[in-house]
């Protein structure tokens, strides 16, 4: 065993604004991978109050792989904020109940699915994040970001709504990632291999790739 304790909510010593998520959420419908962090400097522990409109009778789940780093204030819109646009009318009358529950067949904007996102993955300070999009491996969301469409793997986006400001590395480099996996090897390997896995020497990656 090397590194921190993946059990462990609060990894580093002395830092109490840091908490590994996996070993604090505890809605079934929400699922975190190994050593995936959030960062809020006065609310770490409340990471679900960020994962909003999440009805249990709606069924959507949120997936976040392994290695990802969440800063402070990130928001997780889920399906159940969908109103429907295809009515004269978004307003909800159906989830009042009583005579307005007549409404409740019409009341759904749609259902987009799951929400995913991949491992390795950085999201920037106070990012919003879709229902249904896909956040592919080793991407990076940009702080303030607004993600309403699929984001592929090892691309920076930014803005509102998010767009492509451009690719972390070239075409060669991101397939020998996406084939390396390295956020599924054993801990000890990743351990030892992580003076390459935080440089960029291709050279020393693609030998990774020989030993693996």
């Amino acid at each position: 065993m090397s590194g921190p304790d993946p059990g462990s909510v609060f990894p580093m010593k002395n830092i109490r604004s840091l908490c590994f998520l996996k070993n604090v959420v505890v809605n079934p419908h929400i699922e975190i991978g190994d050593y995936t962090y959030y960062d809020d400097q006065h609310h770490p522990l409340d990471f679900e109050k960020n994962v909003l409109y999440h009805f249990d009778f709606i069924g959507d789940k949120l997936k976040i792989g392994k290695f990802c780093a969440i800063a402070t204030q990130t928001k997780f819109i889920m399906n159940g904020a969908n109103h429907n646009t295809n009515a004269f009318t978004t307003f909800p009358f159906g989830a009042f109940g009583g005579e307005w529950a007549v409404g409740l067949p019409n009341l759904s904007g749609g259902f987009k699915g799951d929400t995913v996102v991949g491992n390795d993955v950085w999201i920037g300070y106070n990012a919003t994040i879709m229902p249904g999009v896909h956040i592919g491996d080793g991407a990076i969301i940009a702080s303030n970001a607004v993600v309403t469409k699929d984001v592929l793997p090892y691309s920076i986006v930014g803005g509102n709504p998010a767009q492509l400001i451009r690719y972390r590395f070239d075409e060669e480099t991101i397939e020998l990632l996406k084939t390396l996996e390295w956020w599924n090897w054993d801990i000890q390997k990743i351990t030892e291999c992580i003076p390459v896995l935080t440089s960029n020497d291709t050279a020393a990656l693609k030998k990774l790739r020989k030993s693996s």
